[in-house]
């Protein structure tokens, strides 16, 4: 029966927004009560993009591939019957395109550190769609919590240098939402700063000089004190 026209609803058949690039999808625009026939027709950023004609009040379908970022959004059909003046408008529709994150960059403002010194590591993929989240890690072993980064920023996480064992193999994970993407960071090493090189180098010279004097106080006692004993005691 014929009826007062209905604002017409726009979705996507796939019943998701997330899309990868080069993706076809299908969106459905249709109205609930109306005087058939009804003639859709889809707008992008309110510039014509397709009509469809139906003859009852089924849906309109139309077809697209997402083949780059402008292909997103933001979509809206509006619908007209026989007995509507100027038809009326769905809701707008904007696709989220999932782009694959690259390698990410593992870093610190320093390389050389001493021991008791407060050190940071930051982790950025310069590709991806957001968010990206990111997990430190340290010879395999998870030294972070996830990270969750809504911006195209690094994340950063502090560290104590308060041992040897923490100039060992720094690395970093990054994921988003892109299906089986996963990426792993170059590795990173502090190394011990050169003043503390020096520094243990000079206390092994140290060590090896007073060890040599001992070695040579030792000979020259038995030089001239434990062998002429002994021949005096013949």
């Amino acid at each position: 029966f014929p009826g007062m026209l209905s604002n017409p609803r726009l979705v996507s058949v796939l019943g998701t927004l997330n899309v990868v690039m080069n993706q076809n999808v299908t969106l459905s625009c249709r109205t609930d009560s109306g005087s058939p026939p009804v003639r859709y027709t889809l707008f992008k950023n309110n510039q014509k993009v397709a009509t469809v004609n139906t003859t009852d009040l089924t849906p309109g379908f139309f077809k697209l591939t997402i083949s780059s970022a402008s292909d997103t959004g933001g979509y809206k059909c509006k619908a007209e019957d026989s007995s509507s003046r100027g038809g009326k408008y769905s809701n707008s529709l904007t696709f989220t395109l999932l782009e694959p994150i690259s390698k990410p960059l593992l870093s610190s403002p320093t390389s050389q550190a001493k021991k008791g010194q407060n050190v940071t590591l930051s982790c950025l993929s310069e590709n991806g769609s957001l968010p990206i989240t990111y997990i430190f890690f340290k010879e395999r072993r998870n030294i972070s919590p996830p990270v969750k980064m809504q911006k195209r920023e690094a994340a950063v996480i502090f560290l104590l240098i308060n041992s040897s064992s923490d100039f060992g193999t720094y690395k970093c994970r990054a994921e988003n939402s892109f299906r089986n993407n996963t990426k792993y960071s170059n590795s990173f090493n502090f190394t011990l700063a050169a003043e503390e090189r020096n520094h243990s180098q000079h206390l092994i010279i140290s060590l090896g000089l007073i060890l040599l004097l001992l070695i040579i106080g030792l000979a020259l006692a038995i030089h001239f004190l434990v062998i002429p004993l002994y021949k005096a005691s013949e």
